[in-house]
Order: C-alpha cells, then sequence, then structure tokens
C-alpha cells in the first residue's frame, strides 16, 4: 500500500503541475529534463536507504560527491586523464573515503553522525583546497556526454521490452517457486495484473521520452543500480544481515551476524555510490565547483524517509527510495516551471520531510 501510496501522489503531482503549466510539466522535453535531474539524488538516496536501514545516517555524501566530482574534473583537465580511468579513480575515492568513514562508525564506536558531520566538513575543505577555490572546467565531451547524451531510440525500445519480460518472467519464476514450497500465492490476475500495469508504464514512458532524444544515460545508470541493488538487498545474505542489523542489533549478533563488517560494508557502499553521483554532477555541469553537491544529503535523506525507509532502521526499499528521488525533482521542477520563488520550495520540501517521519512514527506506533 505504501508503494501505491507514493505512485499515486507522483500521479498527482504530475497532474497538478501539468494543470498549472498548462501541459508543459508533461512535454517530453521537460520529463527528460525531469530524469536527468533526479538522477545523482537518485543514485545517492540508494546507498542511503542501506544506510538507514542498518540504523545509521550519512551527512557526508553531498559534500562527498562534490569530492568526488571535483577530483574527476581536476584529473581530467589538468592531468588530461582517460574517461574511463577517471570515473574508476572518483568510485574507488569515493569507496575509500567510506570505508574511513565505517571504520570509525563499526570499530571505534563513534556515532555515525558525528562522523559523517565531520566527514561533510573533512570533505568539502579537501574539495576546496585542491582545486585552489577555483572552477574546473570545460570538460572533453567523452566526459560531459555522461550525462547529457541519450540511447538511440532502437536500443531504447529494446530495453524496455526486454524490462517488461523479465517482470513477466521474474512472477511467472516466483509463483513457481511458491507453488512449489506450498505457500499461498494470490491470484494470476492480481499478480499478472500489477506487471502488466508496470510494463504499461514502463512502454509510456518510453514512447514519451523517445519523442524527444531518447531515454537519458544518467536515467539508465539510476535503473541499473536501482536493479543491482533490489537483488542486493533482498536476494543476498548481505541484504538480508543488513535488515537483521536495523531491526535488532542485539538479536542480529546472536544470530551470528558480523555487524562491524557489514557496517563497514554498508559505508563503503554509500562512499562508491557518492563517488557515481559525483561523476553524473560533474558531466551533467560540465564542470566541478567548490559548491557541488551542498546540501544533497538532506535530499538523499529526504528521499529515502518519503519513500518509506524509517529513520529508526530495518525498515526500507529501493524502489521508494527511487520514487520519493522523482517526487523531490518534481517539486523543484514544477514550482521553477511556475516562477515560484526559491524559498517557497524549500518550505515545502521541509513540510513534506516532516509529514512523512510523522507518518512512518505514527504507523509504527499503530503496529505496535
Amino acid at each position: 500500500m505504501q508503494s501505491y501510496t507514493l505512485i499515486i501522489a507522483l500521479l498527482l503531482i504530475a497532474i497538478i503541475f501539468g494543470v498549472f503549466t498548462g501541459g508543459e510539466f508533461l512535454s517530453a522535453r521537460n520529463l527528460s529534463n525531469l530524469f536527468t535531474q533526479m538522477s545523482v539524488i537518485s543514485v545517492l538516496a540508494i546507498g542511503m536507504t542501506l544506510v538507514i536501514v542498518a540504523g545509521h545516517i550519512d551527512l557526508s555524501v553531498g559534500s562527498l560527491a562534490g569530492l568526488t566530482g571535483g577530483i574527476s574534473a581536476i584529473l581530467h583537465v589538468w592531468f588530461d586523464w582517460n574517461t574511463v580511468w577517471v570515473v574508476l579513480a572518483a568510485i574507488a575515492v569515493g569507496a575509500l573515503l567510506g570505508l574511513w568513514q565505517g571504520w570509525w562508525v563499526a570499530y571505534r564506536a563513534v556515532p555515525a553522525f558525528i562522523v559523517t558531520l565531520g566527514g561533510m566538513l573533512i570533505f568539502r575543505g579537501i574539495l576546496i583546497g585542491i582545486s585552489k577555490g577555483q572552477t574546473v572546467a570545460p570538460l572533453d565531451p567523452s566526459f560531459s556526454s555522461i550525462a547529457n547524451s541519450y540511447l538511440p531510440y532502437a536500443l531504447g525500445y529494446t530495453i524496455a521490452v526486454l524490462g517488461v519480460l523479465l517482470l513477466f518472467y521474474g512472477t511467472w519464476k516466483n509463483r513457481h517457486k511458491r507453488s512449489n514450497m506450498g505457500l499461498n500465492l494470490a491470484a494470476p490476475a492480481v499478480d499478472y495484473g500489477k506487471v502488466t500495469g508496470y510494463s504499461i508504464a514502463i512502454l509510456a514512458i518510453t514512447y514519451l521520452l523517445s519523442r524527444y532524444y531518447g531515454l537519458p544515460v544518467p536515467m539508465m545508470i539510476v535503473v541499473v543500480l536501482g536493479g543491482l541493488f533490489i537483488f542486493i538487498s533482498s536476494k543476498t545474505a548481505f541484504g538480508r544481515s543488513v535488515y537483521a542489523i536495523g531491526g535488532n542489533q542485539e538479536a542480529a549478533a546472536l544470530s551470528g551476524i558480523n555487524i562491524k563488517r557489514n557496517t563497514l560494508s554498508v559505508f563503503v557502499i554509500m562512499g562508491a555510490l557518492a563517488g557515481m553521483a559525483g561523476v553524473i554532477l560533474t558531466s551533467r555541469l560540465n564542470a566541478a565547483t567548490v559548491s557541488a553537491g551542498d546540501m544533497y544529503e538532506l535530499d538523499a535523506i529526504a528521499a529515502c524517509v518519503i519513500g518509506g525507509t524509517s529513520l529508526m532502521g530495518g525498515r526500507g526499499n529501493i524502489v521508494g527510495a527511487v520514487i520519493g528521488a522523482l517526487i523531490m525533482a518534481s517539486i523543484d521542477n514544477g514550482m521553477s516551471m511556475m516562477n515560484i520563488q526559491t524559498f517557497w520550495q524549500y518550505i515545502v520540501k521541509g513540510l513534506i520531510l516532516i509529514v512523512a517521519v510523522w507518518i512512518d512514527i505514527s504507523s509504527k506506533k499503530q503496529t505496535a
């Protein structure tokens, strides 16, 4: 029901802004820009979901994305590194800094709030220092194309059809597995009806985006990362361990889960994803600035909370976080198109965050 509520809320936002902007909000061009705009926060929200589910928080991801983006631009512009090596270096630096923060949290028992708050200041200071306060630009077309290019129409439709086929195959396989195990099954019309709805949405989005330039590459990066971490969080021992740690750390320890190692791994993953987000951000802006990624950690946390991730730990999902990021981006985009002053955008997003947390706390009280 929570997922359906998010989808309904997203549709209502689209309809409202569509009406107030004379349909321009739902134009192919604006939707393409919207999906590109949400990509950085979505990548951060994917990692933040695991961090929050494990019962921690990471306030440094915005500064870390800015730092890794700055490093990638410096290596690319000042030292003439190849784009592939620049991207790998940014992800590696993000993972190493995530490892450093995770070590303090997992093995030195320093609260994640304090460690990542310190990291936020440290990473921003390093960025200002290594860039000498300058804007590093321009970037080579091979780098800027990461966040500013589109898939060919034929490839986009092929991927969409393959996605639809995988949805139906996954549903059939899951029903077959549950049947063999003697578990209860929903009516076929229910399961396959939901998949049909998702498939129509995928094909409709592909069609709309193809009316502009095609599927944006940043959007496909989010889809690939989202699919990977949905699998990791729901189908692997590591993912289940993260949920167990966030749900009840003492019980997880008694069941044999290595809490320190898993906590460290969560921060390494968050750091690597922040590195990827930094590359996308720098590529999209075609420059690295000292203010890049500023306050992005709050948007990532808000996207997770709006998507149903509990700040108490133990509950949350990747799909909800990505939808939450899309909701946040839609609000920013729609209000900007309506020429609403910036301060109202901050007020609205802040109120949405408070209401989302209140709903989470209320639902937990009702369950208890």
